[in-house]
């Protein structure tokens, strides 16, 4: 299943607070270029393209892959702009909405916790569902209500 509020939450934690740590900038590069759909909050989500379109570097009309601006000046200037003028980001969006940007997510948050936050981003309800549910044709038959 995507993300949850909570998990998407420390996402947008991370891409914000540790875009300086030379160690992070390549999973939030990474994290970056994933789809939007990982996210099911729909504030957060709007958050996160905020964040994805802010933060995506001048590239040439080559097709080259996206890249993005992670670490610097560039980045703190896009999320100061989000945390104090929310309007940008979305409609709707508010400054409670955006408060929690640039806060470190904990210590909880290391390698091993993006690995499977990436696991999950893409895991849909289908795939967790077919977990739980025996095969449809597992060779067992109902009995027949006819005599």
């Amino acid at each position: 299943m995507p993300l949850d509020a909570e998990r998407g939450k420390k996402v947008l934690q991370l891409i914000t607070s540790r875009y300086d740590d030379r160690r992070w900038r390549k999973r939030i590069e990474k994290t970056l270029s994933l789809p939007p759909s990982g996210i099911t909050d729909q504030v957060q989500r709007q958050i996160f393209l905020y964040l994805k379109l802010g933060l995506k570097a001048y590239k040439s009309r080559r097709a080259d892959p996206d890249t993005w601006i992670v670490g610097g000046y560039a980045t703190k200037e896009v999320i100061e702009r989000a945390k104090f003028q929310p309007h940008l980001v979305g409609p709707g969006i508010s400054k409670e909405d955006v408060a929690f940007l640039g806060t470190d997510p904990g210590e909880e948050v290391t390698e091993a916790w993006w690995d499977e936050m990436l696991i999950q981003w893409f895991e849909t309800f289908e795939d967790a569902t077919s977990a739980d549910e025996p095969p449809a044709d597992s060779g067992e038959s109902l009995p027949s209500a006819t005599p």
